[in-house]
């Protein structure tokens, strides 16, 4: 930090919403920052909203009018006094044009340089990178592919299945994987749909996918004066849909040689690219034991608490440090000194295909005790909307041993209850029994879709709450968040419906036609694949719904005549009509 600097008691205008914004607000109140939240419509009492020193409105509903429009967040920066921004992980952190908007506004971007993103948030250059520096790599296209017609040309060359992969995104936003080759041309159309959703670019890559793979990563720290450190290593594998559900540090049962070909990789992947922030080098290890670099997340990652708790670093305080010019706080790989499982708690029906799910949580009670850490970004009240992500809070369980982390995640998962939307909590308390995690960890990143068998039960229904004796509500002066508290008698009548939500789940009798095709999932339909009044067999995909920047399908239940209900970008909530098969 500069002599200038020194005094200067910053202000961080967190660019993100839910447990990650909190998170943040927390790092930044340990070391005397102030905090500055933005939020959508939907957010406006969120948690991260009520917690923050200051909280500015979007106006807005959708990531591309909230979190993803860099004008508008550049606006409120200035506006607040902001001098530092921080944008957590997913949306904008991993876009390059938003790095140099904050500096260009002179203000401090809390992240990689703008040039090491573009070099590694294209994963085609970073894979070009990583080949320069000797990482292992298996094959792919050394550009993103221009249609669907390449996508199949490198199938038949190269085999099933394979990758297809946003080249500027992550998170799994825009990765679907090929098995099949008559669903190959569909699939990178819905990455490219998916990716333009979530980070505002659909290009995409495409490399081999090896089969049943493990997902290893090592998480990096790196100053402005040239240290590089990996503070830890992870694993990932337990995914669904491509997105991590359950993580853990340090990553178990690989051996000495492995580990450290996964930290000297990283580090050369991140001395290469002139590295500076926190970031993540993530690969994949076949069966085999043959390890392939997968990509660089320059951002923080939603995993770091259980880096954190193995090693006393606290990444985001690093991150905050960085950004203004100070050192890194350890100097090289410190030994872990606890073993973390983390488990993601998002807001799905774990019996219905991990379907998302929108809704008001009812209760929250979480679990404490010895090495019970929780990251939360709700709380009883608050609303899950269909427009965002599902992840409600973080579990995270720390043991003197893995064993030891198990037999308190299995205390703690009992004692957590959520209420009024559905949760993964069974499909959490079913992995910490199965044997394939606990004991002979066979774990890969489809054994979800093709090991496990555990039934759960669906999850139960939304029932609406009565109203409240107070109505809590805001009002925003010149674009700043004010409470207000008014009798809900005042309110009563009002109806907040748009013509877009098309929600008849208040009014739809309890037994439904036979030949209504109901939406799997609270959200906008996309895109229509059947058009109306055309002939359609059951197990068909008539539609694609969007919920949570994630592509759910709505497939036909019997055969017949399709007749469509509602239009292309309508609201409908799960459960709801979307069309009749006559």
């Amino acid at each position: 930090m500069s002599e200038n600097n020194k005094n200067i008691t910053h202000k961080v205008l967190i660019a993100n919403r839910g447990e990650i914004a909190v998170r943040i607000i927390r790092a930044c109140r340990d070391i005397g920052l102030l905090s500055v939240a933005i939020y959508a419509d939907a957010d406006i009492d969120a948690l991260h909203v009520q917690m923050a020193d200051e909280a500015y409105g979007l106006t807005g509903n959708v990531p591309s009018d909230t979190y993803l429009d860099i004008d508008k967040i550049i606006a409120i920066a200035k506006k607040s006094g902001a001098t530092m921004v921080h944008p957590g992980y997913g949306f904008l952190s991993e876009r390059v044009e938003f790095a140099r908007a904050v500096q260009d506004a002179g203000l401090i971007w809390v992240g990689p340089k703008p040039e090491t993103i573009e070099i590694l948030g294209d994963k085609v250059k970073a894979r070009q990178l990583a080949l320069q520096v000797g990482a292992p790599l298996v094959v792919g296209t050394k550009e993103p592919v221009k249609d669907a017609k390449e996508v199949i040309e490198f199938a038949h060359a190269h085999g099933l299945p394979i990758a297809i992969k946003a080249a500027f995104g992550g998170g799994g936003r825009g990765l679907k994987v090929a098995w099949q080759m008559d669903e190959v041309e569909e699939l990178y159309h819905s990455a490219v749909r998916e990716a333009t959703t979530a980070f505002g670019r659909g290009e995409c890559f495409i490399e081999q996918f090896l089969h049943n793979p493990r997902h290893v990563e090592a998480q990096v720290i790196a100053d402005t004066l040239g240290n590089i450190v990996v503070v830890g290593t992870r694993d990932c594998s337990l995914q669904r849909r491509n997105q991590k559900l359950i993580e853990e540090s340090p990553a178990p049962f690989i051996t000495d040689q492995l580990e450290q070909q996964i930290i000297q990789s990283s580090i050369d992947i991140c001395a290469k690219a002139n590295y500076v922030g926190v970031g993540t080098v993530e690969f994949l290890l076949s069966q085999d034991g043959k390890l392939s670099f997968l990509e660089v997340n320059t951002r923080l990652q939603v995993e770091h608490p259980v880096t954190e708790e193995t090693t006393g670093v606290d990444l985001v305080i690093e991150q905050l440090r960085i950004a203004q010019g100070l050192p890194l706080s350890i100097d090289e790989t410190p030994a872990p000194r606890a073993h973390a499982i983390e488990f993601r708690i998002n807001a799905e029906d774990t019996a219905n295909g991990f379907l998302p799910v929108a809704g008001t949580i009812t209760r929250f009670d979480v679990p404490t005790g010895p090495g019970v850490r929780i990251d939360s970004g709700v709380m009883a009240g608050s609303t899950i909307p269909a427009t965002f992500d599902s992840l409600m809070a973080k579990l995270i369980i720390v043991g003197n041993n893995r064993q030891h982390a198990i037999a308190r995640a299995r205390r703690a998962l009992a004692e957590f209850s959520i209420e009024g939307v559905a949760s993964v909590l069974p499909f959490a308390r079913a992995v910490i029994e199965h044997s394939d995690f606990c004991d002979d960890f066979k774990l890969h990143t489809r054994w979800i879709e093709t090991e496990f068998t555990t039934t759960i039960a669906p999850a139960k229904r939304q029932i609406p709450q009565k109203e409240a004796a107070l109505t809590r509500t805001f009002i925003e002066i010149d674009g700043k968040r004010c409470k207000l508290g008014l009798p809900a008698q005042l309110l009563a009548g009002l109806s907040l419906q748009t013509e877009a939500n098309l929600d008849t789940s208040s009014s739809v009798k309890e037994e439904l036609s036979e030949l209504i095709v109901q939406s799997p999932v609270s959200g906008s339909l996309f895109k229509w694949v059947i058009n109306d009044n055309q002939s359609v067999n059951a197990g068909d995909v008539i539609a694609i719904m969007e919920a949570m920047k994630m592509e759910v399908q709505v497939i036909a239940h019997r055969n017949g005549v399709l007749k469509q209900i509602l239009k292309e970008g309508n609201y409908v909530n799960a459960g709801s009509p979307v069309a009749e098969i006559i």
